[in-house]
């Protein structure tokens, strides 16, 4: 069962969190810690295959999947699997996971399969990966609760940029060093230390869904439909799902583009420096928004923050330079905290043993939407400038604010 502790009761509506308040549970010590070792792990894994593959074959398509081949199938796990994160005890699941990755690891690291059959592994494995991240952020709100809940989820969304910016520095540097096999054990070795850390960190919980014998594993996928059907028939939790996913992954599509945006300003103009900014962005705004802001005001300014990321990228139709340019993704990228103004309410909305499954349903919507976005952005610069297409992009997620403004303001209800 779930254990108690000072900072799980001091979130309350008229005061922020703070993050000694938030640090001060071990439990969310354990988590926080975890969490960002398995990032640096997983880039450092796409990294290294990428190299090998791309070493073995020479083909830049190859390299650039195997970059890609963990995430693409997560969505095909969100579809089926995700049942599962109730059925399963989260500890195991979690540190069943992590030892499954540690195998698949050790596989590619000791160089006995074929780059298709690399590919092949790390696809199949990756199926698991939703199921596994939804029963780490249903384990959340167990062990934070009140605003603590809320100021904890900023957390590992920062975690998870820079722990991303420092994994890609430290593959790049164990690339030159120790070359990409050596990369990979050093992964498993991560791997490892991240089971390690979940099993004697975390307490042991039940499953929060009872499954009889006769239901057998196969009905996993039925129950996936099932429930997924059943989340989004509740008019309030499908508001709610449709507020996390559109207005911000419909940005996607802008920095989807931002490679093409910056070969068209010239000589010197780096695309990096606009991923950079947003990236930054996104860092202060939940900083600020999620330590400063108290949680009642927070949620009033859910709404005004979702425009705040349409409305910057509008003047891309303009044109801006390089400079004036990341200092519209800035601002526009700070608007991605208006998820945090939410994060209460959905927890609220959804059933306390679907938790997991409802948290990977957004997880998986989120990533369905970002890679349509892209893809069509990307689609667009063939017949339009990349600047109206970086504005096409804010539009779309302005209009969806607009259009999801009731659900994005808390009502007397809530």
């Amino acid at each position: 069962m779930t254990t108690t502790s000072t900072a799980a009761t001091v979130g309350v509506p008229d005061r922020p969190a703070t993050y000694r308040d938030v640090f001060a549970v071990r439990e969310f010590r354990v988590l926080f810690a975890s969490f960002g070792i398995f990032l640096i792990g997983e880039t450092v894994k796409m990294l290294a295959l990428s190299v090998l593959v791309y070493e073995r074959t020479g083909s830049g398509l190859l390299a650039a999947l195997a970059y890609v081949t963990g995430f693409l199938p997560h969505a095909f796990g969100g579809v089926f699997l995700l049942a599962y994160a109730d059925r399963w005890p989260p500890r195991a699941l979690i540190v069943g996971y992590d030892l499954v990755r540690l195998a698949m690891v050790a596989v590619l690291a000791s160089g006995v399969l074929a780059p298709g059959a690399m590919l092949g592994l790390v696809a199949v494995v990756g199926l698991f990966g939703p199921v596994s991240s939804a029963a780490r952020a249903a384990l959340l709100p167990e062990i934070l609760h009140g605003d603590a809940y809320v100021l904890g989820r900023s957390l590992l969304t920062v975690a998870s940029g820079g722990t991303q910016v420092a994994g890609f520095a430290l593959g790049g540097l164990l690339l030159g060093l120790v070359g990409p096999y050596g990369a990979l054990w050093l992964t498993a070795a991560t791997c490892a230390l991240s089971a390690l850390l979940v099993r004697v960190g975390l307490t042991a919980r039940p499953a929060r869904v009872r499954v009889d014998a006769t239901a057998g594993r196969a009905g996993a996928i039925r129950e996936t439909w099932r429930v997924n059907r059943l989340l989004l028939a509740d008019r309030r939790i499908r508001g709610l799902l449709l507020a996390q996913w559109l207005p911000g992954a419909l940005l996607v599509g802008a920095e989807g583009v931002a490679v093409p945006y910056a070969a068209g300003l010239g000589p010197g103009a780096n695309a990096g420096v606009l991923l950079m900014a947003g990236a930054f962005g996104m860092l202060v705004g939940d900083l600020l928004v999620g330590r400063f802001v108290a949680p009642a005001r927070r949620e009033r300014w859910t709404p005004w923050l979702a425009v705040l990321l349409g409305v910057p990228i509008l003047v891309f139709a303009a044109r801006p330079g390089l400079w004036p340019a990341a200092a519209l993704f800035v601002v526009s990228f700070a608007g991605f905290a208006y998820q945090l103004g939410l994060a209460r309410r959905f927890l609220d909305a959804v059933p306390e043993a679907r938790r997991g499954q409802a948290f990977g349903l957004v997880g998986t919507g989120l990533m369905a939407v970002q890679g349509g976005a892209a893809a069509g952005a990307g689609a667009l610069t063939e017949v339009l400038a990349p600047g109206v297409v970086m504005a096409l992009a804010g539009a779309a997620s302005l209009v969806c604010t607009l259009a999801l403004w009731r659900v994005l303001s808390p009502r007397s209800g809530d």
